[in-house]
Formats: C-alpha cells, structure tokens, sequence
C-alpha cells in the first residue's frame, strides 16, 4: 500500500509540476528505503513510456536492478497521481508553480549534494 501511495504522489507532483516521477520515485526509495541508485532507477524506468522505458527496465531486470515489488503498485499509482496533478496544477497560478518547482528541486538537489 506504500508504494501505491508514493505511485499516486510522484504522479501528482509530476501532473502538477510537469516533472518526470523520477525526480520523486529515485530520492525516495534511494532514502527511505535504502535501495542502490540502479535500482531505484530501475523501478523508476518502469514509469516511463514506452518502448524506450520498456527496453531499458528489461535491461535492469536482467541485471538484477529492478525490483518489481517496488515497481508496479508505484506504477499504478503514478497513473492515478499524473492525473490528479494536472488537475491541481491547472488552478494554480503559473508564477506560484515555478516557484514550487524551483523549491522542489533545491531540496532535492542540496540533499543530493550533501549526502546523507
């Protein structure tokens, strides 16, 4: 049930910020739930379209990286949250949504950088 609900809130931060669920579903699962950064990107490219997403999660299959229990309830969940997104995202104001973005991905970046 967790990561159906991190499905539907990367899905929505991606609807309402126009930013691809990767930016999400990667810190997160490479944080919370302490998995390599191949793997998180391995559940990660099972959200992208296909047929590139669909190549390259075989390829992390096969290597072991993708871990199926993490990607498919984030999967369905996304869809929901991609759609939810572009409904929020539609009654904000197009200034107030940069500045989210622009906040988000400081946050994200500045916990990248310093690490733990």
């Amino acid at each position: 049930m967790e990561f159906l609900f991190l499905g539907i809130i990367a899905g929505t931060l991606g609807g309402l910020l126009g930013i691809g669920g990767g930016t999400i579903i990667v810190p997160y699962l490479i944080y919370i739930h302490k998995l390599s950064q191949h793997q998180a990107q391995g559940v990660s490219l099972l959200l992208v379209a296909l047929p590139v997403g669909l190549l390259a999660a075989i390829k992390y299959y096969r290597e072991g990286n993708l871990n199926l229990k993490f990607g498919i309830p984030v999967a369905i969940g996304f869809f929901i949250g991609g759609y939810l997104g572009a409904i929020i995202a539609h009654k904000i104001p197009d200034d107030l949504l940069k500045k989210l973005f622009g906040i988000y991905l400081l946050i994200i970046s500045i916990k990248m950088i310093i690490g733990k």
